[in-house]
């Protein structure tokens, strides 16, 4: 256990005397601590360390000897440990995440794009693969002629023929299904 506050020890701090300084500190600690503990503050070691400051930033204006130092210390401590209730009685009750229980589901970017692409893979059968990557390209990743033809190293013209040739194979392809009644 820490020596008790002398009358020596209040005058060597005010004195700003490290060694007394330490001294008052590990007197005052303790209890501080415990106060804030009891009172349910939710850092305690954080708000001693505050009091602390607040206590030798004012030690030269203290007066009362070691009595009006504790006395100074634990008002000090009362009131960070009222301002730590208040701080938590504004802020919302906060609950933890539990994914399991969360009924609530929405796809994410990767999946919605993955059951597109598995859906349109078969309609793209039949196509050969330049005019497949056109298609893909300008309707599916939505790009202009400019920005296909820039990726695919082919021109503009050259692409243009590419999607008529893959639209029209489609189109065959599904006025085909449509007579025979699929």
């Amino acid at each position: 256990m820490a020596d008790p506050l002398t009358e020596q020890m209040v005058a060597e701090a005010r004195a700003n005397s490290p060694v007394a300084l330490r001294a008052v500190y590990e007197s005052l600690a303790p209890a501080v601590l415990g106060y804030l503990r009891s009172k349910g503050c939710d850092d305690p070691e954080a708000l001693a360390q505050e009091v602390f400051l607040t206590v030798f930033g004012k030690l030269s204006t203290i007066t009362g000897g070691a009595a009006g130092l504790r006395t100074f210390t634990f008002s000090v401590a009362h009131a960070r440990m009222v301002d730590d209730q208040r701080r938590r009685e504004r802020q919302p009750v906060t609950a933890p995440y539990d994914p399991l229980a969360d009924t609530r589901h929405s796809e994410s970017a990767e999946e919605t794009v993955m059951g597109t692409s598995l859906m349109v893979a078969p309609l793209l059968e039949g196509l050969t693969d330049q005019q497949r990557e056109v298609l893909l390209l300008r309707v599916v990743a939505d790009l202009s002629l400019e920005e296909s033809a820039q990726i695919m190293g082919k021109t503009e013209n050259s692409v243009k023929q590419l999607q008529r040739r893959a639209l029209a194979a489609l189109k065959e392809r599904f006025s085909g299904k449509e007579a025979a009644g699929l």
